[in-house]
Formats: C-alpha cells, structure tokens, sequence
C-alpha cells in the first residue's frame, strides 16, 4: 500500500495540469456548498441541490437527512468523497494496479469517516435518543456484547436455531446417492408425474456450503427445478481440514465433477447430463468441461455458469489482496495451518462492501440499538467452510496471478486445455452490482468458448442476484443469445442490445433447459439401490 501511495503521490506532484484540475474542481465545488448553505432555509431550496447520493448508498436516506445542517454535512461528505475519487484516478503514469489500491483504500477510510457512523453527527440516531430517552444507546452495547461473544465462541448465526441445516433451510427431500472423500452426490426427489429425461447437475462452490442454492422453500432453486420437471443432482463439499492440505485443484475436477457425472451416468445411463456451475464450481466445471471435449467426452447436454469468472485479467477489486507478495504470504500462512481459515475469507468480502457489511451495520445495531431480522441467506453466509492450502495456492497462482486458464496454458492431466474446445449450448449469468466476479469479467466466455452463449444480466449481487425466486419482486435482468458463428458484441453495446424484462430469472433459465431437455418420460430410480449406510439429503458433509 505504501508503494502504491508513493507511486500515485510522486505522478500527481509531477502533474501540474492535474493538479490544477483537482484544484478547480475543489473550488467549485465548494463555492456550490457555500451558496447552498446560505440559501438553506430558504423556502424553494432542495435538500441535494449541490450533490445526491448515488442509488445504491442509504446510508443518507430518510427525511432527517434531509434538514440542515444535517443534509449539508451529507453533501460535504457526499462532495470529498468524489473529490478524493477523481483525485485517485487519471493520473498520467500511475499503474493501474496501484491506482486500484490508492482508490480502494481512500475509500475504505472515507467510508469508516461517514457522518451517518456518528451519533452526533446522524439525524436518525439523535431523534431515536430523543424519543427513546438514549434506550437506543443500551440496546445498542447490548447488540455489541452479543456479537462479540458469539466472535469470541466462533458460534454461528445459525446455532439460534432460526435456520438449522436439514429442519428449515437445505430441506428439499432427496437422498445421497455417492459419497467419496470429498463429496456428497445427493438426488433430489421428483416433485412431478414426469420428468424431462435429462438430468441437472449442480457443482457449487467450496467457498461456501452448496445449499445457498437450496435454502428456505420459497427461495430454493432446487424446489423450483424439480417443481419444473427436472432431475436434479446437486454436489455437496466435504469441508476440509489440516489433514486435506495436500487436496489438489485438479482433486476437486476428479472427486466432484468427474465422479459425480459417473455416478450419474450409472443412475440414468446414456442421458446427456445440464452442468450448473456457480461461483468458483463455475470455473471448475469449464475446466472439467474443456478437458471433456478435448478427450472426446460428450456428456455434457450444455454448460450453466451463475457469477463465475474464466478470464482473470479484470476480476475485481478481489484482485487487490492477490498479488505475488500478497499469495505468498498467504501460502507461509496456510502452510502452517493447512488451510485458509473462514475469517480471513470473510473479512476480505466484507472490504469489499464495507458500506453495507460493515459500517452501515454499526450504525444500525450499535447507534440505533436495533437488530437486523436475520434470514437465511445471512445465515448460509455465516456458515462459512476452508480452504486446504494446496488448492488455494494453485487456485490462486495459476487462475488469478499466472490466468493460465484464459491463457491455453492451464494443465489437466499433463495437457494443456482450451476453453475453445467447449461446443456445447451455454447459459451464462452475471449480476449487475457483483464484487466477487464482476459481470464484464463474466462477460469475457463469450470470445472464449466456441459454442451457442446466452448470456443473462440480472439485478442484484453475487448470491442476492442469483437467489431470485418469482415471486419475490424487485428483480429484473437483461438476456441475448450470441450464435457460435455471430460476430462478437462488446459489453457496452450488448447492454444497449439486450431487452430488459421485468422478474426473476428463473423461468426464462427452466425454458431454455426445457428446450434442451426433450420429452417428459418416467422419473429414474433413486441411487443405485445397492448402496446403505448413505444418508437422506442434506447428508453428513454440510454439517461438517
């Protein structure tokens, strides 16, 4: 950080046109603010005549915010925060690496700064200790010596017993159908007379426990399949611990992908199987999926990925904590213990939206003594799992540092791979406000694979955006199909391009499988019959 400051400061100290830029928009932005302020309490003054916050911030929604001198402290803020914006970028001669960090940071410090983290300086939190006679300042302490002993107990959000894993969250009804050592296969239940003959299989990420895609019964994407007329499999991670350090990356394509599908070819044989791959199972099943066609294995019906990344070269502010210095650090780390530990991985997403994971939560439950209602998406998001050393740091190195997947250089079993290779139909996803796989970074599959890609945007972020259920409302995406022989459309006008519809999703994702999927036919068999001692879903691994 030091080196990325230094880098930007000396540019900017040997720019004096930027400097003067910089200057002048200061200047004018505070001439704006002083004539806003002495026009404050005149009757057809606006509360944001100088600045508005943008969409997505609410950390200043609500009437009070919009009184003086309150709103003119906000618009203060509002005004240095793209000052400092604009000032950290557009430098001539700055790395764009470091020019991210410089941004990034001055961000992060500005967010912690933010009026509304303040009881004196926050409206809402002044009227609620007015009208509670400062109650709201007791509950508040009380939140924060509740959260710190559940930090200090490493208990979870679930253990209140709200969401319990298989009672009322991950309760689809189906049944382990394989387990090895890293995997559970687990085989939904038909909810259906008939079903479409070819199956669905779900790799989720290891990141996380599977079931974000199998939550409450009103947002289970697995309900809603079988309830389509799906076969569905779903693979659930063994969560790994000091004894898995030397798992492999490549383990993960041949325990979870690989074994899953034989599992299933054996369960329906000679049926084309519809991979869903989210997140980072998303980026392991195009591995898997090139390595198949390069070895004339045709299984594949087609290929789903939901916010997964192929090519790293603009992955996202994620990309800030992984460097070389960064991963090898990381690697001394994780040597000793075997793995990355849960926390670590969960502090840098909160970084990344620090806003809302963070400092608007300690204005709420700490400044306004009030308890978020938990859910069972923060709850799934609590119930976090490791990473075993090797896979990480081959994970990191050759995927996010090296890009050799994007590159034609990545290995599997000796040989190198292509994602060019993949010729199957594809139904790729991205989400509009993504942190962890940025859509454009999505977008890239499309000058990658040489197949049929429909590509979807939708509202939403990395897990709220893909957990999107019909009935709930406020969502909407933006969908095109792109021929394996059309001509390639940029990001920009393919935003111009696509038609945007109102709701969820889901349906327009059940159609295009349906459409791939042929005739309803009998259910299968549930396993094989011939295998006791394995559970009913959600199994024995997502307890782990």
């Amino acid at each position: 950080m030091s080196l990325a400051w230094l880098d930007w400061s000396s540019h900017l100290a040997a720019a004096p046109q930027r400097q003067m830029e910089i200057s002048r928009n200061i200047l004018r932005d505070s001439g704006r603010l002083v004539e806003a302020a002495a026009h404050a309490m005149s009757p057809g003054q606006k509360p944001w005549a100088v600045i508005a916050p943008q969409q997505r911030d609410r950390r200043f929604s609500g009437s009070q915010w919009e009184t003086p001198p309150f709103n003119l402290l906000a618009q203060a803020f509002l005004l240095a925060e793209r000052w400092w914006r604009d000032a950290a970028t557009g430098v001539r001669g700055v790395s764009h690496a470091n020019e991210a960090i410089v941004e990034f940071s001055m961000r992060q410090l500005l967010d912690m700064l933010a009026p509304s983290n303040f009881a004196a300086t926050n409206p809402k939190v002044l009227e609620k200790a007015f009208q509670s006679g400062g109650e709201n300042f007791v509950f508040g302490w009380q939140n924060w010596c509740s959260d710190l002993m559940r930090l200090l107990s490493n208990s979870k959000l679930a253990d209140d017993g709200q969401f319990v894993v298989g009672k009322t969250v991950a309760v689809s009804p189906g049944k382990v159908v394989y387990r090895n050592e890293l995997i559970e296969l687990i085989q939904y239940y038909p909810t259906t007379a008939q079903v479409r003959p070819e199956p669905i299989l779900i790799v989720p990420a290891w990141i996380m426990k599977y079931y974000i895609l199998d939550l409450s019964p009103h947002n289970s994407l697995i309900k809603y399949l079988t309830g389509q007329g799906f076969t569905v499999f779903a693979i659930s991670w063994r969560n790994p611990d000091a004894r898995d350090r030397d798992l492999a990356f490549d383990d993960y394509r041949r325990l979870g992908v690989m074994a899953a599908l034989d599992m299933i070819g054996l369960i329906m044989p000679g049926r084309k199987t519809h991979a869903l791959g989210y997140c980072l199972g998303g980026t392991l099943l195009s591995i898997a999926a090139a390595a198949m066609e390069r070895d004339g294995d045709n299984r594949f019906g087609s290929v789903t990925l939901l916010a997964a990344q192929t090519d790293f070269t603009e992955a996202g502010e994620l990309t800030l904590f992984i460097n070389e210095s960064q991963v090898a650090f990381l690697e001394d780390m994780m040597w000793q213990r075997g793995y990355l530990d849960t926390t670590q991985m969960a502090g840098a997403f909160q970084l990344l939206r620090s806003n809302e994971l963070i400092w608007s939560r300690l204005s709420h439950d700490y400044l306004m003594g009030e308890s978020a209602s938990p859910s069972d998406l923060m709850a799934w998001n609590a119930d976090a799992t490791r990473l075993p050393y090797r896979m990480h740091s081959e994970y990191l190195r050759k995927l996010f540092l090296d890009n050799d997947l994007a590159g034609g250089r990545y290995l599997v079993g000796g040989r190198s791979i292509s994602l060019s290779d993949i010729h199957v139909p594809m139904f790729v996803v991205g989400t509009l406000a993504d942190h962890v796989a940025p859509w454009r970074s999505v977008y890239k599959i499309h000058y990658q694979v040489d197949a049929d890609v429909t590509f979807l945007l939708t509202s939403g972020g990395h897990n709220a955006g893909v957990v999107a259920p019909p009935e709930e409302p406020g969502h909407s995406y933006q969908v095109l199909t792109k021929a394996a022989d059309a001509p390639y459309v940029g990001a920009d006008e393919w935003l111009k391009l696509a038609p945007r519809v109102e709701g969820s999703w889901w349906p327009e994702w059940a159609k295009w499988l349906a459409a791939r999927s042929g005739a309803p036919c009998d259910p299968p068999q549930i396993g094989l019959g011939g295998a006791p001692g394995l559970p009913d879903a959600p199994g024995d691994y997502v307890h782990t």
